[in-house]
């Protein structure tokens, strides 16, 4: 064999061993970028349940049969010592023309903060989204709360829907297990960032970041449909 086709041969067989590697690097870490996404779906699916059955919240779906979007966060930790921070990982849904509801986006809610505080907490969430603005809104990359956006805590506690007003003022309700731990102030400047990893593992595609999943509804995955079935 000529010393061309050795080297040639040989480049190919380098080639094809390099690929070889970097599939076989990359498809653990698919694979548990697809099972962590799969448990955040059937977690956000026990959390809205919960909340659905709790008469703390029974104000709760009449918000849901309003909103245009909902993002639920089953574990959202809030701790530090004097330097804090909160954030977790939690899923967009968005309300289409014909009122049924878009598979779910992944997103990750990160905040921090400095002042006295000490210990940690975790909360499970769900954000009532009141209007088509406010969805584009938070879908926008680098979206940070405030500004444009109002923010307010929805209201808990049994007895509490019939005096509610249904004007839905505000763009944002957050209904939490943890009462108090959001206000309209709180979540001034914390920002929602795309989970592409966990988007894309979800959907098998590389092309299924949020606007597409949930707004033009490229992408499906039939795991969530019980989800979705509990939305209104």
């Amino acid at each position: 064999m000529s010393p061309a086709i050795s080297r040639k041969a040989f480049l190919a067989t380098f080639a094809a061993a390099s690929l070889a590697l970097a599939i076989g690097a990359a498809s653990p870490a698919r694979a548990n970028d697809l099972a962590e996404a799969e448990e955040l779906v059937d977690d956000a699916y026990h959390v809205l349940n919960q909340m659905l059955q709790n008469n703390e919240f029974e104000a709760l779906p009449r918000y849901l049969d309003n909103a245009q979007g909902v993002m639920i966060y089953p574990a959202l930790v809030k701790g530090g010592f004097i330097l804090g921070g909160e954030g977790g990982s939690g899923l967009l849904m968005v309300r289409g023309s014909d009122g049924s509801w878009s598979s779910p986006a992944f997103y990750t809610l990160a905040a921090g903060s400095i002042g006295l505080q000490i210990g940690g907490q975790v909360s499970k969430a769900v954000l009532t989204i009141m209007n088509e603005g406010a969805v584009r809104a938070m879908m926008e990359d680098g979206f940070k709360f405030g500004g444009d956006i109002s923010v307010a805590v929805g209201p808990v506690g049994k007895g509490l829907e019939a005096s509610t007003t249904g004007n839905f003022d505000e763009d944002v309700y957050v209904f939490s297990s943890a009462v108090g731990l959001f206000g309209g102030g709180s979540l001034e400047g914390a920002g929602l960032i795309e989970k592409n990893t966990y988007n894309y593992a979800y959907y098998d595609s590389g092309q299924a970041v949020p606007y597409a999943v949930a707004v033009e509804r490229r992408f499906s995955n039939t795991q969530a449909d019980r989800l979705r079935a509990l939305l209104p």
